[in-house]
């Protein structure tokens, strides 16, 4: 019996960085892959003219957008894998509806392997914003001061705390399972939420102003789409408790920035962005210039653990598909499509 075809569609520097030697073998010894030995993203039109006769598409990052030209081509495509996180660029909307799902062309995304690095960060950022290390760590460099008198040392740090978590995403129930050894109370504030599933990880579903208004930390996970843009404002910002801690690794529209600043100008809160509107931000931007907002360069993706078990999840992937396993690791619910980061 032949084997699946697979057009592998990412550079080898690409690879390099999402596959261990031994996962790119198999993914080698397992399927008929035609691989991209160029150093370059292949064009759209390239793309259209060689799809024709592949069962499998292996995309990442640096690779173009699949068009509806391509789709029309892909004569015995029946899954598309994409090895890296969010697939919302790979496709428009009336892709989904009108030929992949009409098609029966299965997606999938390796971003639950993003998340353990995204989910690390802010853990981590919890933690720094709230013993104030920055702060620390400058007054001692700058100004010669050990322990600054002014400093709140009896602050409520993670463990015991009261976190709140918007958005159980993928990234935010990673962080939920993180905070669990720190003796948390958690809230999460996420419309699409049941109780049941709030109930099987022990979290508290609250409406968005009491999540503010209750936590000592809060640490934000939404998807960029229209209904949560700009979602965190002036009304919630202001309810967050003096000495809380505010994290942000999801997307920067997320959060007014606006807001934010006549909150953290005060300097009654801590703040740490990971992602901003625009991005990066000027280099005037007011945020920029306050001691209490530290911000980092979209960086909390990153990370060798997470972007090695990309290349797991790829072949994890192919190889229960085609061989009839179910569920396929790191499907996209292409039903969701309109709430999915």
């Amino acid at each position: 019996m032949s084997k699946p075809r697979i057009w592998y569609l990412p550079t080898p520097s690409h690879t390099a960085g999402v596959f261990k030697d031994e996962t790119y073998r198999r993914l080698l010894a397992g399927f008929d892959v035609v691989e991209n030995v160029t150093d370059r993203a292949l064009t759209a039109g390239e793309v259209e003219e060689g799809i024709a006769g592949f069962d499998g598409l292996v995309t990442g990052w640096g690779v173009m957008p699949i068009s509806a030209a391509a789709l029309q081509r892909a004569d015995k495509l029946k899954i598309v894998v994409h090895s890296a996180g969010s697939v919302k660029y790979l496709f428009t909307s009336e892709m989904v509806t009108g030929q992949l799902v009409p098609g029966g062309i299965r997606v999938v995304s390796a971003r639950g392997a993003i998340a353990l690095n995204v989910a690390e960060h802010a853990v981590g950022a919890l933690i720094m914003m709230s013993r104030r290390w920055v702060h620390d760590t400058l007054n001692i460099r700058n100004r010669g001061m050990w322990r600054d008198p002014d400093k709140n040392w009896s602050n409520q740090f993670l463990r015991g705390a009261t976190v709140g978590i918007v958005s159980a995403s993928m990234v935010g129930r990673e962080v939920i399972r993180l905070l669990r050894p720190f003796n948390v109370r958690m809230l999460v504030f996420d419309p699409y939420l049941s109780d049941w599933d709030a109930g099987r990880m022990n979290v508290e579903r609250v409406d968005l102003n009491t999540l503010f208004e209750a936590s000592n930390m809060v640490t934000i996970h939404a998807p960029s789409i229209p209904e949560t843009d700009r979602m965190i404002g002036a009304e919630q910002l202001r309810l967050l408790r003096d000495d809380g801690v505010l994290v942000n690794t999801s997307r920067g529209s997320v959060l007014d920035h606006d807001a934010l600043y006549e909150q953290a100008k005060t300097g009654r809160i801590q703040v740490q962005l990971d992602v901003t509107t625009p991005e990066p931000l000027p280099p005037d931007h007011r945020l920029r210039s306050l001691p209490n907002v530290v911000i980092t360069p979209h960086s909390s993706g990153t990370g060798a653990y997470g972007h090695l078990t990309i290349g797991e999840i790829t072949l994890g992937a192919l190889e229960h598909f085609f061989s009839g396993r179910e569920p396929v690791p790191g499907e996209v619910d292409l039903g969701n499509w309109g709430q999915i980061a």
